[in-house]
C-alpha cells in the first residue's frame, strides 16, 4: 500500500528582515494561511493523518517579536533540512510526497563559482531567520540534491514553490510581492558549509540534472527541468509571485489560491498539465506580470500516478425534504473554498462512476457557508430518484464575476517613488472625484473602499494622465491614447475603458472546469515559423521557451485543436489581442459561427501574428470554446480600445436559446444600468462546454 506525505512550509514572520546591505524580506500576511488550507485540504480530501504531515510555519501576530508557533517548527533553515530528510528517511518506494512552500524567493551571491562562474547567483528559498548575517538560504543545488534523494527512493514528487525571487514596492498596499524588495543579489558572507551534502556532491548532483558543467542554471529560476518530479512554480524568474485578498479579507498566494479553487470537488481525474492551464488562465487575467510555470511531468495525475484513479467530491450530510425546494447539508466549506452561488451536481448514493455527465440526479445551489459545511438548495431535478445522505456532491462550476470594483489612490511619497509623482500643480482629489461622479449609475464597475476587493486602482501619474491598474499597482499595458487630466470629457473615457477592460477580463476567465470535455480537448501551441505561405507545406520550429511562447511581428504560430470526446463538437477560437480587442476567428474560411469536429478530428490552423501600430510588443491569448450543442459565441466580441461598440454587435443577435447563450449574452451585455443584472453568473449547470486557451507574446521586428 502506498501512502501521501505532504512537506508544508509557510512563513509570514522575517524577524529581522533587513539583509546587511539596506534590503529586506518584508513579513507577509497570507503564507502560513495558504499552508493551512492546504493542509485543510488534503485531511478532507484524503483523510490525511497529522503523522503524514511535516509542517513548519512562521506566523505574523500583530505585536509580537517573533512566530507565535514553537522554534522547533519554525521554517529555519536547520528545520526545513531536518524535516526533508526525516520525510525521505520514512517515506517508502511508491509512495508520494507533496511539497507546498508559501513565502519569499531569493538570490545570494553563489558559493558554488565552479558551476556558476564568479559574479553568479543562487536562487533560494528564505528562512525567517535571514536577516542573521549567521543564517543560510536553502540554495538551488541543496533543493535539487534533497528532492534527487527521494526520486532516488522512488518517491513520486510534487512540488508547489508560491514564491518569487525578486520584488518592488506596490502602490496602496493591496498586495505584497513574495520576494526582497528590490532586485538585489544578496552578498552577505555566510556560512557556507551545506547540512544538505558536501560542496562536491551537491556540484555533481547539479551537473548530472542540468548536463551543464559551466554557468548551469534551471530552467524555473529554481529546480532544473527534468522529468523526474513535477514543479509548479508561482512566476517565471525575472517576475514577481503575488500575494492578495481574494476574498476582500485574507490573503493568499494567487498561486495556491487558484490551486485550490481549481481542485476543489472536481470529478475529473486531472493531468498536471490540465491543472496548470486553469491556474495560468486564472492568474493571467488578474495579474498580468505573473505566468506560473510548470516543468517535468505535466502528464500525471494530480495526487496520482499512471495506475491509479482518484475522484474529488463532497457528501450529503442531511436532506432536509419538508422545505421547498429541498434542502442540502455538504461537508465543505470556507476552508475548502467553496462560495456562495457556486453550484453541485448531486449523484445517487453509492455509485461508482462520478465522471459521467448524465448519471446525477439533481443541481443544487449553496445559499448558505460556514467554515466547514454549507447549505444548498436544489434548483433542478434532473433524473428520478431520491437523494439520501451519504450521496456524492460534485462541483460544476464557480460564478463568473461580472461586475468589478474600482480603488481610486492618490499618489503620496508614501506609496509612489519621487519621481512618479504627478505634478504639484496637479489636485489629484479632484481629478479622483470627477472619476467618482462619472462612475454613478454605471452597471459594469463600482468603488469599492476599505477592505473590499479591488479589481483595479485608478490613479494619476507624472505626465498627469489618468492610469489603469492591477491590483498590484502594475499599469495596464497598451492603454491608447493616454486620458489627460483637465480634457473634455476625460473621466467618462476612462469610466468606458473600466467597462472595456471589464468585459475583456469576464471573457478571458470564462471557463467550465468542471466536465469531461476538458480531458477530451486538446489545444497547444506547436510551434513558430517565420516565412510561413499557405500554398507550402508548414515546417514549424520549436518556441525559444516553450512555457514563455514569443514570435516577431509577422511570424506565424500554429495552433493545434483535437477532438478526443466520443461526439461531433463545435468548435469556436476567439483572439483576444494585445489592443483589448476580442475577435472569434474565421479558422476554415467560411465565417461560420462554429467548425463541427468528429471525433478525433485534428487540426493545425495557422495564425499570422501583427501588431497595432506603434505597439513594441503584445500578448495575445486563442481561447477556444467546444460545445456539444450549438451557440453562437459573437456576444463575446469586441473592438479594440477606444472604438465605439457598435449598437448591433450584440443587440442584433437573436435572444438567446440555452443557458449557455444567456450566460454568453450576459458577459457580453451593452453597458447601461441594470438593476436586474446579477453580480455573478454560473455557468450551465449542463456541463455540455468547456475552453482552453494559449497565450502567446508577439515582439515588434
Amino acid at each position: 500500500m502506498n501512502y501521501l506525505y505532504a512537506l508544508l512550509i509557510g512563513i509570514d514572520c522575517y524577524l529581522p528582515n533587513e539583509l546587511p546591505d539596506g534590503a529586506s524580506y518584508r513579513s507577509l500576511k497570507g503564507c502560513v494561511r495558504d499552508i493551512n488550507h492546504v493542509e485543510a485540504f488534503l485531511k478532507r480530501q484524503f483523510n490525511l493523518p497529522s503523522e503524514q504531515i511535516y509542517k513548519l510555519t512562521a506566523s505574523n501576530v500583530d505585536g509580537s517579536p517573533v512566530p507565535s508557533e514553537s522554534p522547533s517548527n519554525w521554517p529555519t533553515y536547520e528545520n526545513i533540512v531536518r524535516m526533508f530528510q526525516e520525510l525521505t528517511l520514512k517515506a517508502q518506494s511508491g509512495d508520494q510526497v507533496y511539497i507546498h512552500y508559501s513565502g519569499h524567493g531569493g538570490r545570494a551571491a553563489t558559493i558554488y563559482q565552479e558551476i556558476k562562474r564568479e559574479k553568479g547567483s543562487d536562487e533560494t528559498l528564505v528562512p525567517l531567520d535571514i536577516g542573521k548575517p549567521t543564517s543560510r538560504y536553502l540554495r538551488d543545488l541543496e533543493l535539487a540534491a534533497l528532492l534527487q534523494r527521494m526520486v532516488s527512493k522512488g518517491l513520486v514528487i510534487t512540488v508547489v514553490l508560491d514564491s518569487c525571487h525578486s520584488g518592488g514596492a506596490t502602490r496602496a498596499g493591496d498586495s505584497d510581492i513574495r520576494g526582497a524588495d528590490t532586485n538585489t543579489v544578496d552578498t552577505t558572507r555566510r556560512p557556507t558549509e551545506s547540512l544538505v551534502a558536501s560542496a562536491s556532491e551537491l556540484v555533481k548532483t547539479w551537473q548530472n540534472l542540468t548536463g551543464r558543467t559551466r554557468n548551469a542554471t534551471a530552467v524555473g529560476g529554481m529546480l532544473p527541468d527534468v522529468k523526474d518530479y513535477v514543479l509548479l512554480a508561482a512566476c517565471r524568474p525575472s517576475e514577481y509571485a503575488y500575494e492578495y485578498a481574494f476574498n476582500g479579507k485574507e490573503r493568499n498566494g494567487a498561486l495556491t489560491y487558484w490551486l485550490l479553487d481549481s481542485l476543489q470537488n472536481r470529478s475529473l481525474n486531472l493531468t498536471y498539465n490540465e491543472l496548470y492551464s486553469r491556474i495560468n488562465a486564472k492568474i493571467h487575467s488578474q495579474f498580468q506580470q505573473q505566468t506560473p510555470m510548470l516543468l517535468g511531468e505535466g502528464n500525471r495525475l494530480v495526487f496520482g500516478n499512471n495506475y491509479e484513479s482518484l475522484q474529488y467530491a463532497v457528501t450529503v450530510m442531511q436532506v432536509n425534504v419538508a422545505n421547498n425546494p429541498v434542502r442540502l447539508k455538504l461537508n465543505a466549506g470556507i476552508v475548502q473554498g467553496v462560495e456562495e452561488g457556486s453550484q453541485f451536481a448531486i449523484y445517487p448514493r453509492g455509485i461508482k462512476d462520478i465522471t459521467q455527465e448524465d448519471n446525477y440526479l439533481a443541481v443544487a445551489k449553496i445559499t448558505e457557508i460556514d467554515v466547514t459545511d454549507v447549505w444548498a438548495e436544489v434548483i433542478k431535478t434532473l433524473c428520478t430518484g431520491e437523494i439520501e445522505p451519504g450521496a456524492s456532491a460534485v462541483m460544476l462550476s464557480a460564478p463568473v464575476d461580472l461586475i468589478r470594483g474600482i480603488r481610486l489612490v492618490e499618489c503620496t511619497p508614501e506609496n509612489t517613488k519621487l519621481e512618479d509623482l504627478p505634478p504639484k500643480e496637479i489636485n489629484q482629489q479632484v481629478a479622483l472625484q470627477a472619476v467618482a461622479d462619472a462612475l454613478a449609475g454605471n452597471g459594469w464597475v463600482k468603488l469599492v473602499a476599505g477592505e473590499e476587493v479591488a479589481d483595479y486602482q485608478v490613479s494619476i501619474n507624472k505626465h498627469s494622465e489618468y492610469e489603469i491598474c492591477e491590483p498590484t499597482g502594475q499599469p495596464f499595458p497598451n492603454l491608447r491614447p493616454p486620458l489627460k487630466v483637465g480634457e473634455t470629457d476625460a473621466p467618462a473615457k476612462l469610466v468606458k475603458r473600466l467597462v472595456h477592460l471589464t468585459k475583456y477580463k469576464a471573457t478571458e476567465e470564462l471557463d467550465n472546469f468542471g466536465t469531461t470535455l476538458t480531458k477530451k480537448l486538446v489545444v497547444e501551441l506547436v510551434g513558430k515559423q517565420a516565412n510561413y505561405r499557405r500554398t507550402r507545406q508548414p515546417s514549424p520550429q520549436p518556441f525559444n521557451d516553450p512555457s514563455n511562447p514569443s514570435v516577431q511581428a509577422g511570424g506565424t504560430i500554429f495552433l493545434r485543436i483535437r477532438n478526443e470526446f466520443s461526439q461531433v463538437l463545435n468548435v469556436v477560437v476567439l483572439a483576444l489581442s494585445s489592443d483589448w480587442s476580442i475577435s472569434l476567428l474565421d479558422i476554415l474560411g467560411d465565417n461560420a459561427n462554429f467548425v463541427p469536429f468528429d471525433p478525433g478530428q485534428e487540426e493545425c490552423i495557422p495564425l499570422k501574428m501583427s501588431l497595432p501600430k506603434g505597439y513594441q510588443e503584445g500578448t495575445d491569448i486563442f481561447k477556444v470554446f467546444v460545445t456539444v450543442g450549438q451557440a453562437n459565441f459573437r456576444w463575446l466580441e469586441l473592438p479594440s480600445l477606444d472604438q465605439p461598440i457598435p449598437p448591433s454587435a450584440t443587440r442584433g443577435l437573436n435572444s438567446p436559446r440555452n443557458q449557455l447563450e444567456e450566460l454568453l449574452a450576459a458577459v457580453g451585455a451593452d453597458d447601461q444600468p441594470s438593476t436586474s443584472r446579477n453580480v455573478q453568473v454560473v455557468a450551465d449547470p449542463s456541463r455540455g462546454w468547456t475552453t482552453k486557451q494559449v497565450t502567446v507574446k508577439v515582439i515588434a521586428t
